[in-house]
C-alpha cells in the first residue's frame, strides 16, 4: 500500500454582494512548503467561490495525496460530508423533485478530485482568529477587488 503525502489546505471564498464581484483563496501546505493561490471574478456567488477555493487547492496537487482541508463554509463541508452532492448527482442533479441543484459544474469537479485524493473536510468558524482562515479571507477579498477580474463562466443568473 502506497504511503501518501499528507497535505493541509486552508480555503475561503466570498463575494462582495451575493451575487457580486468575488474571490477565492487556498493555502496549500506540505512540510515546510506553502503556496498561496487566489483569483477574483466579476460576477459570482459566495458558494461558488467557496467551491472554487477547494477545487483550486486540490487541483494544485501534482500527485495523489492525503488531504486535510479546512474551510469556514458549511455548504462545502455538508455538501461532501453529509453526502448532499453525491445524492444530487445520483438524482440527475436535482435537490428534490422540483428544485435543481446549484453549482453543478463545480460540484462535479470537486467530486472528481475527492474521488482521486483522500480528503477530510474540517469546518472552522470564520472570522474567529484562525490564522490561515483569516489569511484566506484577506486574500479572497483582495482578489475580488483586483483589476481585470475574470468571468465566472459557470455562473448562471436565476
Amino acid at each position: 500500500m502506497e504511503e501518501l503525502k499528507h497535505v493541509t489546505i486552508f480555503t475561503d471564498g466570498g463575494s462582495l454582494g451575493n451575487p457580486g464581484p468575488g474571490g477565492y483563496a487556498a493555502i496549500v501546505e506540505y512540510k515546510d512548503r506553502r503556496r498561496e493561490l487566489s483569483q477574483g471574478y466579476r460576477l459570482t456567488t459566495n458558494n461558488r467561490m467557496e467551491l472554487m477555493a477547494a477545487i483550486t487547492g486540490l487541483s494544485a496537487l501534482k500527485e495523489r495525496c492525503k488531504v486535510t482541508l479546512y474551510t469556514d463554509s458549511q455548504y462545502l463541508v455538508n455538501g461532501i460530508m453529509k453526502g448532499w452532492a453525491k445524492r444530487w448527482q445520483s438524482k440527475g442533479w436535482m435537490r428534490n423533485k422540483t428544485e435543481k441543484a446549484e453549482n453543478v459544474d463545480l460540484w462535479e469537479k470537486l467530486l472528481g478530485l475527492i474521488a482521486y485524493h483522500e480528503v477530510e473536510f474540517k469546518w472552522v468558524r470564520g472570522h474567529a482568529g484562525h490564522t490561515e482562515n483569516e489569511m484566506c479571507d484577506q486574500l479572497c477579498k483582495q482578489a475580488a477587488q483586483a483589476p481585470n477580474l475574470l468571468e465566472d463562466t459557470g455562473y448562471r443568473r436565476a
